[in-house]
């Protein structure tokens, strides 16, 4: 594949971005991405800086010099500091932020010599996020799995929009898990992709196996988006999630709902396995997932549905006709 805007960037050699997860995306998961020429990120919302410490020096042992790798940092999080001191301290080179105000630490990043590249759900936030300095926007559309936009704006319709609305490179998210989807996002003008539930579902996942096989047993019609007066969520339609929902309709107040969500469903869910309690984070792509793999065989299988997409596009012969031009 030639390089592009984001493989340019980034220094990698397919312009693929495994999202950082929380409690899957550790330095095994990352590590191996990066060795498969896309980009592995570590998911600092579910550690600690001591921790995250630890996954950045082990993701760098596992890979060589030329392997670029990147952290993602909520900036929600209260001791979002202490994590970009560490990423700085670990001379971290690419970070992805989300779920917050880029103006707070993109400054601070860039000035250190690191790639900021942050996560929007909106055209307008993506005009923001380019205003305050970032080198490059995720617009990740409604689809996805976990935290969204409050606008439900699918993926479909928001890369175009976001690449009339921005000059900067434009990474697209929400619901792509193959190279078809790949080739989708990129005709509509996204520069790469970012791909988070096939990831989720890999043998270096941090995940617990329940997890995995939750999402492989999905259908195309098993997750929801639930939670939205406190944070819109999308997860597997467990227990736990036809519950939220359940109340959600019932018309439960803003505490009621918080109250429902408690703490630490995200790690009882998506690290602990709990299927009666726990939020299982995915994204609607989850339909057409099959199996647990290797990380690097998701990353070949991408390249290779991808060019073969491209490849029925302009050989009307494969599909039997064509269109007339």
């Amino acid at each position: 594949m030639k390089a592009n805007r984001i493989t340019a960037l980034l220094n990698t050699r397919y312009p693929i971005i495994q999202a950082g997860m929380v409690w899957v995306s550790g330095w095994k998961l990352c590590a191996a991405v990066s060795r498969a020429g896309a980009l592995g990120l570590i998911g600092a919302g579910s550690m600690k800086p001591d921790l995250l410490r630890e996954h950045i020096r082990k993701a760098r042992e596992a890979l060589t010099s030329e392997s670029p790798f990147g952290v993602n940092l909520p900036l929600l999080r209260g001791d979002i500091a202490d994590l970009v001191d560490v990423c700085l301290q670990e001379n971290v080179r690419i970070v992805f932020t989300s779920a917050g105000n880029p103006a707070l630490f993109t400054p601070r990043l860039r000035e250190a010599g690191v790639t900021v590249v942050h996560v929007v759900p909106s055209a307008a936030l993506a005009k923001k996020a380019e205003a305050r300095g970032v080198d490059a926007v995720v617009c990740e559309g409604t689809e996805a799995g976990g935290h969204n936009g409050v606008d439900e704006i699918p993926t479909f319709v928001l890369i175009p929009q976001v690449r009339a609305a921005v000059s900067i490179p434009l990474i697209a998210a929400g619901g792509i898990v193959t190279g078809r989807g790949m080739a989708a996002a990129l005709a509509l003008g996204a520069d790469g992709v970012q791909i988070g539930t096939r990831f989720a579902a890999t043998m270096e996942s941090s995940a617990s196996d329940r997890y995995k096989q939750a999402i492989i047993d999905a259908g195309e019609s098993d997750t929801v988006l639930t939670l939205k007066k406190i944070g819109p969520a999308r997860m597997i339609k467990n227990p736990y999630a036809l519950r939220c929902a359940e109340r959600e309709q019932e018309g439960a107040s803003k505490a009621e709902m918080r109250e429902l969500l408690g703490e630490k469903r995200e790690r009882r869910g998506i690290f602990e396995g709990d299927w009666e309690e726990g939020q299982l984070e995915a994204g609607m792509g989850a339909g057409m997932i099959h199996e647990v793999i290797p990380a690097t065989q998701v990353v070949e299988n991408f390249m290779r549905e991808y060019r073969e997409t491209l490849a029925e596009l302009c050989d009307p012969a494969i599909r039997g006709g064509g269109i007339d031009t």
